[in-house]
């Protein structure tokens, strides 16, 4: 049985209850340019495996919006802790980071900019995939990935390009490790992380062009994307170089939807011992990562149409993604990520449930956190159970 903690059930009524009586979910209009929202999230953990069934608060957001003529942002901030998988913390709130806080000018209709800290414009845009676990471009520090700088937005017919300069990586947040951002970003490692090494990212540049294309019944975009930035080791005080390009396409035939993204990482750091990891971190953890791989992506996803029982289920979406990050070590073993799962409405709530199998994946099935991504960890593939589910108003 799940563990039968009374704040647990309180959480279970709590959702039950927003789904049968609250009106329609929606952010809070405070004028006619700033709105207020935010979203309560809890989680389902089963993995009998290794004894895992968990059901707890996952997060709390808080975001703010502007929207003018001439000025736009936006802001957000997560706060995690006390349920699994961060249940050696005391209290809620523990664990606690912004995800963006940028403002932004309109040039014109077509043209705007961006400062602070946002989403850095790379591959597919907002996220590889349709699943809520994301896919590896995530732990590997491509895909979400939010840094502090200036991007430049331009839709120029079927054309959309996007520029950017990020000096540094988001503030740290709060929590018990160095990895205490929202974003996989490089991080100095922890104590506890064997053969990590103490790198920061600095100064990213990054390009990404992306076209409207149209073939077979097909309509979406397809895009290519390119960033460099500075890696200074704090040992050594020389700088490495990090080099990230790609290609990318998202594209819908009727209830039908796929999504491929491909990205090359190349990583030159001046470790001390001259290794070949490099240390990430986010999400109250550090783990070492390949300096060198192909990331490959693949999605596909099929929209059923109309509402269910009574209306109660709708927008639904059955989905499954495949990732791999593929190590040019021979001796690093490759991780591999494989979701598949369904998303939909249930009320009020978003619901999301998924299959995980993870191999050599710091995330899934109880694998190296802290080498899986870079020697490697549990070489064959191990799967559990994921469940979110999302009050947003």
């Amino acid at each position: 049985m799940f563990h039968g903690r009374t704040r647990t059930r309180l959480v279970g009524c709590l959702f039950v209850a927003l789904a049968a009586t609250s009106a329609p979910a929606f952010a809070v209009e405070v004028s006619d340019h700033w709105t207020l929202g935010g979203a309560i999230r809890a989680r389902v953990d089963h993995d009998g495996s290794r004894d895992i069934r968990e059901f707890g608060i996952d997060t709390v957001m808080l975001n703010a919006k502007y929207t003018s003529d001439s000025w736009l942002g936006a802001a957000g901030y997560r706060f995690y802790g006390k349920d699994y998988p961060f249940q050696y913390t005391r209290r809620f709130g523990d664990i606690s980071f912004a995800d963006q806080a940028w403002i932004g000018y309109r040039l014109d209709a077509k043209r705007h900019l961006e400062a602070g800290l946002n989403q850095v414009p790379f591959g597919l845009q907002p996220l590889f995939g349709d699943t809520f676990y994301e896919s590896l471009g995530n732990v590997v520090g491509v895909e979400d990935l939010s840094e502090i700088g200036v991007k430049y937005v331009q839709q120029l017919d079927d054309w959309n390009v996007q520029a950017g300069y990020y000096a540094r990586p988001a503030w740290s947040g709060q929590g018990t490790s160095r990895g205490s951002t929202y974003s996989i970003v490089l991080t100095p490692a922890d104590p506890s992380v064997d053969g990590g090494t103490r790198n920061v990212e600095r100064n990213l540049f990054i390009g990404r062009l992306a076209h409207n294309v149209q073939a077979g019944g097909w309509k979406g975009e397809a895009g290519v994307s390119l960033f460099t930035s500075t890696l200074r080791n704090l040992d050594t005080q020389r700088d490495g170089r990090r080099l990230v390009y790609g290609a990318h396409y998202a594209g819908n035939h009727g209830p039908w939807g796929m999504k491929l993204q491909y990205a090359r990482q190349l990583m030159t750091p001046k470790n001390p011992d001259g290794s070949q990891l490099v240390t990430l971190g986010g999400f109250d953890g550090t783990f070492n990562l390949a300096t060198r791989g192909n990331l490959y992506s693949v999605n596909a996803s099929y929209a059923i149409p109309g509402s269910y029982l009574g209306g109660w289920v709708k927008d639904i979406t059955l989905y499954s993604n495949y990732s791999r990050y593929q190590k040019s070590n021979p001796q690093f073993r490759d991780t591999q990520r494989w979701i598949t799962g369904a998303s939909f409405s249930l009320k009020f709530l978003s619901v999301y449930v998924e299959w995980l199998e993870g191999r050599n994946d710091p995330y899934i099935g109880g694998s190296n956190y802290a080498q899986s991504l870079g020697a490697g960890g549990i070489n064959r593939w191990k799967g559990q159970l994921y469940m979110n589910i999302g009050y947003y108003f």
